[in-house]
């Protein structure tokens, strides 16, 4: 399969339509990466306060070149602003957040996700693989919900959505939603359930990537 003829939404698009799914008032983390580009699309008339694991509550958009404080940035080392209200805390107190339960939603990449929702994002698993664990362990035990943005094949073609991770698991039946640029898919006790399609896609097209059983819930 050619990596060639993968469509869809874009990255922005996907992160958009993650943000819509975000509710007023909701505390979230943003994993690294494409889960970034969420802080970017919080839509008009909602207030998401957004945490990142490093010290700061309320973390606002990219800055603009005038905006641009190289010691105001998130975890993954890329600047950011600050929204009116924020705090700065310890890194420590930020854990303290995630492992108390106080994270409403937690947005993560992920290298394979399992269709009982098993999620693997930190390593291969290969004797070359640098591992990076970073936080994804504490905000798969502590956050209220985990969703999921990839994209839905690696760049060789390979399903990202499988019957079983190969690699080493970041948690067990964390995730509940994945998002990638062919369609959104919730994660059920019995399997996975696809519930919206990307433009100009089509059902026999996202199961044709995907590694496990997919039920259509687009009708």
């Amino acid at each position: 399969m050619s990596t060639q003829d993968f469509i869809g939404w874009s990255r922005d698009q996907m992160a958009a339509r993650v943000a819509k799914d975000i509710p007023n008032g909701a505390y979230v983390n943003l994993g690294i990466g494409i889960p970034e580009l969420i802080v970017q699309h919080v839509p008009d008339g909602t207030e998401v306060i957004y945490h990142t694991e490093n010290g700061l509550l309320g973390m606002g958009p990219s800055p603009t070149p005038d905006e641009l404080d190289p010691e105001l940035i998130n975890a993954g080392k890329k600047p950011v602003t600050a929204i009116p209200g924020a705090a700065y805390f310890h890194h420590a107190d930020s854990f303290t957040m995630i492992r108390g339960g106080h994270i409403d939603i937690c947005v993560l990449g992920a290298m394979q996700v399992a269709e009982n929702g098993d999620l693997a994002n930190w390593s291969t698993g290969g004797d070359k693989a640098i591992p990076a664990v970073g936080g994804a362990m504490d905000l798969v035990a502590g956050a209220k919900k985990i969703y999921v943005i990839t994209q839905h094949c690696t760049k060789h073609g390979v399903p990202k959505l499988m019957k079983e991770c190969t690699f080493p698991l970041t948690g067990r039946k964390v995730v509940k939603r994945i998002y990638t640029e062919l369609a959104v898919i919730d994660v059920a006790e019995d399997g996975l359930h696809l519930i919206e399609l990307a433009p100009g896609i089509s059902f026999d097209y996202v199961k044709d990537r995907t590694d496990c059983a997919l039920i259509d819930n687009t009708a």
